[in-house]
C-alpha cells in the first residue's frame, strides 16, 4: 500500500478549497482519504491562513514513508516558514 499526500478539492466552483490528505495512491481524486491531515485555502489573505496543517500528524505519515506530492510539499514549506516567522522575536 503506497500512501501519498495531496491536495482533494471541496468547496464551489468560483470558491476553491482544498484538503491535504494522506490517501492510498491508486485511489481516484474523489476517493477516500486514510486521513486528514490539513487544509488548503487559496483565497486567504494572508499565508498565515491560507494553509493550516496538523504536524503531529504530517510527521507520523512522512516518518512512515508517505511521499508528498510536488504541491503539498510546496505547501508544507510555506506553512512551516510562516509559522517560524510568527515564533521569531520582533
Amino acid at each position: 500500500m503506497a500512501v501519498v499526500l495531496r491536495l482533494q478539492r471541496i468547496g464551489k466552483r468560483t470558491q476553491p478549497h482544498y484538503r491535504i490528505v494522506a490517501i492510498e495512491k491508486s485511489s481516484g481524486p474523489h476517493g477516500e482519504p486514510l486521513e486528514i491531515i490539513g487544509h488548503y485555502n487559496p483565497k486567504a489573505e494572508k499565508d498565515k491562513e491560507k494553509v493550516s496543517l496538523k504536524t503531529d500528524k504530517l510527521d507520523r505519515w512522512v516518518k512512515n514513508g508517505a511521499k508528498a506530492s510536488e504541491t503539498v510539499s510546496s505547501l508544507i514549506n510555506r506553512a512551516r516558514k510562516a509559522e517560524k516567522a510568527a515564533a521569531a522575536p520582533k
